[in-house]
């Protein structure tokens, strides 16, 4: 589980046209400070006027969900980007737009997510806060025929099924167990939809003016002919099914999944979920789920947040080792008595990030000659501890190979900040900030009961025994 919060690690622009104003938009991601949350800025307006995504700013939501500050600004279909930033896990972005609206592109959120996979993330030291789902939650609209129930689960996963009046299109549904590793490759390329009966009514609202077959699937429910479907929507191919019979479903390009409207309504849902303000730590099953139901959903999901104090924090826990003493002296080539780090209990190597722990005790023998009187850990070897942690996340990176020693090259920025006695737990947290050729810069921090005991910046070179020998 990632237990730090991350931004992106450079600015990302898309280029388009937008789903209902049909104008030309511009959009950039920018990255955040920590516990920033994600922001929307209208750069093209005086005064640049900043909108945080949040369910209180939300204005309306019809054909998709627009945020609105008092001033009555406002930034449209604003889903399928929160569904991205959501889906991959980034806490802190700012999103300047150029138009009231981001570009359309594909109809997914495909081309958020490639285009923020490919200027990177940025780990930060902060931890994420989650929602946590402590008994059943149940919701209904009975305005919109949609129902939602969240259950306690050990990470978030979601069932979606779409169940229309009508039998406009039959019953479909999609189920994951596991949203983030899902969703890039199984959900943000799943397309917007509308029915082929909705299209004039929604053009005479204003709506869609940016819609073409190639940014939307269509789906055939008038009982029009094929020849009049195809005078309608120009250039618009046929699906067929199976056995040769003609769907339903008008697009431009096949179907990406059987069962896509019903990936994209999930799509949709994770983005309006994410205007709760964290992520979500639960199974959610969603009925005939829909903009307007997805967000009195969330302001409901809110309320409960302070009533029941939903929200927590996430923290590597002490008490749970992901490798033990073994498992380290395997990786480590340390022995008694400079082995400084007795168990690992978080490793990320997405993030470049590790937690060790040291249980320092009255019988380390550092103790006997370092003011005996008043056992204080010396500050060198509190900073071993973080290298020798750092070692551990640079074997995990290059694999372990016992011909490779990390060895120190450099410290800089060393403070500390409370004395380390017996008794203490030491918590080494390392992440690595970067690599040129064979050496390797980390930063990292060692608490006491959640405060920080010391903290340097330092590097390691990773090299071939022989060649050191």
């Amino acid at each position: 589980m990632k237990t730090h919060q991350r931004t992106i690690a450079s600015p990302a622009t898309l280029f388009g046209i937008g789903l209902h104003s049909g104008t030309e938009t511009r959009l950039t991601f920018q990255p955040a400070p920590e516990n920033s949350g994600v922001l929307f800025v209208r750069t093209d307006l005086e005064d640049q006027p900043e909108i945080p995504a949040n369910v209180s700013y939300v204005s309306d939501t019809q054909r998709g969900t627009t945020l609105a500050n008092e001033n009555g600004v406002q930034i449209r279909t604003v889903e399928h980007v929160l569904s991205a930033l959501a889906g991959l896990r980034i806490d802190n972005c700012r999103i300047e737009l150029v138009g009231e609206e981001p570009p359309v592109i594909d109809g997914s959120s495909e081309p958020f997510v490639k285009a923020l996979k490919k200027v990177g993330f940025s780990v930060q030291e902060s931890l994420c806060s989650i929602l946590v789902v402590d008994k059943p939650i149940h919701y209904t609209s009975k305005e919109h025929n949609a129902e939602f129930t969240l259950l306690p689960s050990d990470g978030f996963s979601a069932t979606v099924i779409l169940d229309y009046e009508n039998n406009k299109i039959p019953m479909q549904q999609t189920t994951f167990s596991d949203i983030y590793e899902a969703y890039e490759r199984h959900i943000s390329s799943a397309r917007t939809f509308c029915f082929l009966s909705e299209v004039e009514r929604l053009r005479e609202q204003g709506l869609i003016r940016g819609g073409t077959i190639e940014n939307a699937i269509v789906l055939a429910d008038s009982g029009w002919g094929i020849q009049e479907i195809k005078k309608s929507i120009q250039a618009a191919c046929i699906e067929t099914d199976a056995d040769g019979t003609e769907s339903n479903i008008i697009v431009g390009e096949p179907l990406r999944f059987p069962n896509e409207p019903a990936r994209h309504k999930l799509l949709d849902l994770i983005g309006d979920l994410s205007l709760v303000g964290v992520s979500i730590k639960g199974h959610l099953v969603a009925l005939r789920p829909g903009h307007t139901a997805n967000v009195e959903f969330t302001q409901h999901l809110a309320s409960l947040v302070v009533k029941r104090n939903l929200i927590k924090k996430i923290t590597p826990d002490p008490s749970e080792t992901m490798i033990d003493v073994g498992g380290v002296m395997k990786i480590l080539p340390h022995r008694y008595p400079f082995l400084l780090v007795d168990r690992v209990v978080s490793l990320d190597k997405s993030e470049g990030r590790i937690v060790g722990i040291k249980n320092v005790t009255i019988n380390e023998p550092f103790f006997e000659g370092h003011f005996p009187r008043y056992p204080i850990m010396p500050g060198v070897l509190i900073v071993e501890a973080m290298a020798q942690t750092g070692g551990m996340l640079l074997m995990n990176e290059i694999g372990e190979d016992e011909a490779k020693l990390a060895l120190f090259m450099g410290i800089r920025e060393a403070k500390f900040r409370r004395p380390v006695v017996p008794g203490d737990t030491l918590q080494m947290n390392v992440l690595l900030k970067g690599k040129r050729f064979n050496t390797y810069t980390l930063e990292g921090k060692a608490m006491v009961a959640g405060k920080v005991a010391a903290q340097a910046e330092f590097s390691l070179a990773v090299m071939n025994q022989t060649n050191y020998s």
